[in-house]
């Protein structure tokens, strides 16, 4: 067996042999090592299924009746062992395994001597009926000349003795070798293709209209977070990678579009842990005429709809709990503070009650009380103390309205927000609200807002004049949605972090 991972050997000795290989390919064997399109390839998956138990047992009772499948499949090859006139490999594609064989007598003297230099990594054409070895290995014999060839030759060694890449960092800078050096991998990504695919099936169930809205804005706005800035020459004015597409979401329901979403990429310029990354995929709906209850609805309708769709139940497990999407609990951010924390709390604006437990309990936590305001330090305390209760599915309603802007207040409690998010297995998975569609209201919050920035914070954030110009034509009422797509892929994949369901994470260069 090739073992290209002996301590001894140094990693510029196994290039160089695997470069000598190359020449030899391109001089005497006249071959191009890094091939050329291929029509009739199946995938090893394909190849193994199409196997013929009887068609091979009478094969083998009488080598002169063959009737076995003959397939043509590519791969790169796992593993690699040489038995004199055998020679047997391992080779994975996007599907599966499925092992190669290589009579000497079978085949002509270039396609054997070729598939006797292959290295682990190459990728490799195999053409053959389909039969079993000794030990009853459904494999691919490659029968006559050309049967083998060199599709790419792997001028990188690859992982050690192909366990997997297993250092988690090395996993996500070389995502390309993660991939096939861990089939769990293209498992996860194509489970996220089929999850996208299942939220825009239902929400086109629907009845929503999928559009696309500016990555280029020239103001950061639609939520409280820090934006990548550039320039654009031609202009010669400064841009805003989005942090959110909602204020052009909503310019659509003026327009006259009752029920529209879009799932795209947000950039925020912040930090990196395992539920956050600078660039994120979101899916952000608005429903005119709808509330916080509609669209609650329709979250609810989302997970379970991925759920039974992409993994066939309602009940998946994520880490050491079992998730139950079949039921999602509705309960008040105040409640859920008192029962988590041992006493009551009002917000702000109807008195603030409780503050000065709230202000002990917060520098009991080891959080910052000074110059901030009763309702931040309030959820500051709730993001310490309660969300990592929150494990199963748990709508959070009725946030404090000092706390949301874009946000419409209850008519019978006006220091109340219509704002729910949802939190699953300890993380924010969903935000929606009552949409804010007073533009008198809408101003004065944005210049609160604006008043209370620093100077930094000033440069990028200000007061949107023309979606305020919008709300003055008329918007309608309406409930808005945001999900967290690559959160759900987590959940639903059981990954435990945003990294290993982001193809490609933002890492410190090396």
């Amino acid at each position: 067996m090739t073992d290209e991972t002996a301590p001894s050997t140094s990693l510029k000795t196994l290039i160089a042999d695997r470069r000598r290989k190359l020449q030899r390919a391109r001089e005497e064997f006249e071959i191009d090592p890094f091939g050329q399109r291929t029509d009739g390839l199946v995938s090893l998956t394909d190849a193994r299924a199409s196997y013929d138990a009887a068609a091979d047992a009478a094969f083998k009772e009488d080598a002169a009746t063959d009737a076995r499948p003959i397939v043509k499949v590519a791969g790169r090859v796992m593993q690699h062992r040489v038995m004199g006139n055998l020679i047997f490999m391992q080779v994975r594609d996007a599907e599966g395994d499925l092992q190669i064989a290589i009579s000497k007598k079978a085949v002509d003297r270039p396609s054997f001597l070729i598939a006797k230099m292959v290295d682990l990594g190459d990728i490799i054409i195999a053409q053959g009926p389909l039969g079993t070895t000794k030990t009853g290995e459904i494999s691919v014999w490659t029968t006559g000349e050309g049967s083998f060839e060199l599709a790419t030759k792997s001028l990188a060694p690859p992982p050690g003795k192909w366990h997997g890449l297993q250092d988690a960092e090395q996993r996500y800078r070389k995502r390309y070798v993660d991939m096939y050096a861990n089939p769990r991998v293209i498992e996860t990504f194509r489970q996220r293709s089929g999850i996208v695919a299942a939220v825009r099936q239902l929400m086109g169930d629907e009845g929503f209209l999928e559009v696309e809205t500016p990555m280029l804005q020239p103001m950061a706005g639609g939520a409280a977070a820090r934006p990548f800035g550039t320039h654009h020459n031609a202009l010669d004015m400064p841009l805003y990678l989005r942090i959110a597409p909602e204020l052009y979401l909503k310019r659509l329901l003026v327009g006259g579009m009752s029920k529209v979403f879009e799932i795209n990429r947000n950039f925020r310029n912040e930090g990196i842990d395992r539920s956050h990354n600078p660039e994120f995929t979101m899916l952000e709906a608005y429903e005119a005429f709808g509330d916080l209850y509609s669209v609650m609805d329709l979250t609810e309708k989302v997970f379970q709809h991925v759920a039974q769709t992409v993994l066939g139940s309602t009940q998946l497990p994520y880490g050491d709990d079992e998730i139950d999407y079949g039921q999602f609990r509705r309960v008040k951010y105040l409640d859920l503070f008192e029962e988590h924390n041992g006493f009551a709390v009002t917000v702000s604006e109807a008195g603030a009650a409780g503050a000065e437990q709230l202000i002990a309990n917060a520098k009991f936590l080891g959080l910052e009380t000074e110059g901030k305001d009763h309702d931040v330090i309030l959820n500051d305390v709730w993001e310490e103390t309660v969300e990592e209760h929150l494990v199963q599915p748990t709508f959070v309603i009725d946030y404090p309205a000092s706390l949301c802007p874009l946000t419409k207040r209850k008519p019978d409690e006006p220091h109340i927000a219509e704002r729910f998010e949802l939190f699953i297995a300890k993380m924010e998975l969903a935000n929606a609200y009552t949409e804010l569609n007073d533009p008198d209201v809408q101003e004065a919050n944005f210049r609160q807002q604006v008043a209370g920035m620093d100077e930094e914070e000033a440069t990028f954030r200000a007061v949107d004049e023309d979606f305020l110009e919008a709300l003055r034509v008329g918007m309608p009422p309406a409930g808005g949605l945001g999900i967290g797509i690559d959160r759900l892929v987590m959940l639903m994949t059981n990954s435990q972090s945003i990294r290993d369901v982001i193809l490609f994470p933002l890492m410190r260069p090396q």
